[in-house]
């Protein structure tokens, strides 16, 4: 079935309009004149007769008129008309008779009251179009929320990886250091054996020099004992036996100083300046050693952050990537127009805040279409925000579409449809009286 569009309307005493008649059956009617003139009035009446009372205006009726009509002619064939003392709703139709609810059924509510869609927030417009696609905006913002949160676990993990490069950059590498901490009592242990060594080493030495002292005093006392012989003659068994036991004494004492000697020449003390040294700088060492730990560890913590970023990263592409093809599959109702990951409506890369007015009125136009297929017709308040060209541009947009707007433009130029002045269409007014009803 095809959408309903509004094919004429007659208006005789509705707040500033006095009597008007109108055809409205092209894709766009841009009704122009200065401020004060009726021009919103048109639409006004437009909004009461289709929407009901909830859009009766405070003071209705025409200054000086007792009662207002409207009458509006729709492309299914209804007729709609308000008029009598108290406005009555008369819906007519190939069927016959019906009421509100019957308009109700084709009639959009943000058609008849545009300026409510458009006061809207983005992410609101956003979800009013998402729900003309049943599932859509379920999954659509599973995904945008998927993809919100994996940028922003990336963003940490990039900025705590980027923080670790740098600390790890800015600490210090210390050349000639072992890869462990140096231990206070294995050191100590080390020094230990390293003088019972040397101790034994020292008794070795001082031995060498206490035998060389005895042999002396033995030579010493061989010596008198042989400048005593020619006198102790009588003596001389026993000195001689004295003599060659002692002499024996000293030759084997001799034999045990030979060999000490000769395993003196192979005695080597072990050097304990560097164990001493790292005695010293133990303290220091170890520093060092867990300075060039610590370096170690923060790169490795920012490689591993780097390969977490490089994952969450792919992760995020395929959640874009599954977003866009879910899109695509969607018709949108205008080329340009989608909702971003942050559930804002964009249009040709723009969001609602940044649209030109023109665009504000395009969308608009489009999503209205899309929430309810049925109405073919938007009523659009303020056209001037549109040039001569763009207007052209929306005509032929709505005429593709197979859609119909009916606008007001403060102005008196050719680009509008026609001229409301003081209530009526500029060159009609000798006509205003066979507006009937």
């Amino acid at each position: 079935m095809d959408n309903v569009k509004i094919t004429s309307l007659e208006i005789e005493n509705v707040k500033r309009v006095r009597a008007v008649s109108l055809d409205v059956s092209g894709p766009l009617t841009v009704i122009g004149g200065r401020n004060s003139q009726g021009k919103t009035s048109v639409l006004d009446s437009i909004m009461w007769a289709l929407g009901g009372d909830k859009y009766r205006p405070s003071k209705p009726v025409h200054e000086g008129a007792e009662k207002a009509a409207i009458r509006i002619e729709l492309s299914n064939g209804i007729t709609v008309e308000r008029k009598g003392v108290n406005s009555s709703l008369t819906v007519k139709g190939p069927t016959g008779k019906g009421g509100q609810s019957l308009l109700n059924e084709f009639v959009s509510a943000f058609a008849l009251d545009l300026p409510k869609f458009m006061a809207a927030t983005g992410t609101e417009k956003a979800k009013m179009l998402l729900e003309v696609f049943p599932g859509l905006g379920k999954e659509l913002q599973r995904l945008n929320e998927e993809s919100k949160r994996l940028y922003n676990e990336r963003l940490a993990i990039g900025q705590i990886a980027d923080r670790k490069a740098k600390y790890a950059k800015e600490l210090p590498y210390i050349d000639g250091v072992p890869e462990t901490p140096l231990s206070g009592a294995d050191m100590a242990e080390k020094m230990k054996a390293a003088l019972t060594v040397n101790a034994r080493n020292d008794e070795l030495r001082n031995n060498v020099g206490k035998i060389e002292e005895q042999i002396k005093g033995d030579e010493y006392r061989l010596e008198s004992i042989s400048k005593r012989v020619s006198d102790l003659k009588r003596q001389l068994k026993e000195a001689e036996k004295e003599y060659a036991d002692k002499k024996e004494f000293i030759d084997t004492k001799r034999m045990g100083l030979e060999n000490i000697k000769i395993a003196q020449a192979g005695l080597q003390d072990t050097d304990t300046s560097e164990i001493e040294k790292e005695l010293e700088q133990i303290d220091q060492i170890n520093a060092n050693v867990r300075a060039n730990s610590e370096k170690a560890h923060a790169e490795a913590e920012a490689d591993e952050l780097k390969k977490q970023y490089a994952g969450i990263t792919g992760q995020l592409e395929q959640v874009r990537t599954d977003r866009l093809k879910l899109l695509s599959n969607v018709k949108i109702p205008l080329e340009g127009l989608l909702v971003d990951e942050e559930g804002e409506l964009v249009y040709a890369g723009q969001r609602w805040d940044c649209m030109s007015g023109s665009e504000q009125l395009r969308v608009a136009t489009a999503i209205c279409a899309a929430i309810k297929p049925t109405c073919g017709f938007v009523l659009l308040d303020k056209l001037e925000s549109m040039d001569v060209e763009t207007l052209r541009e929306f005509g032929a947009w709505l005429a593709g579409k197979n859609l119909q707007a009916i606008g007001t433009r403060v102005g008196t130029g050719s680009e509008n449809s026609i001229i409301i002045e003081d209530g009526v269409v500029v060159g009609e007014e000798e006509k205003e009286v066979e507006v009937k009803f």
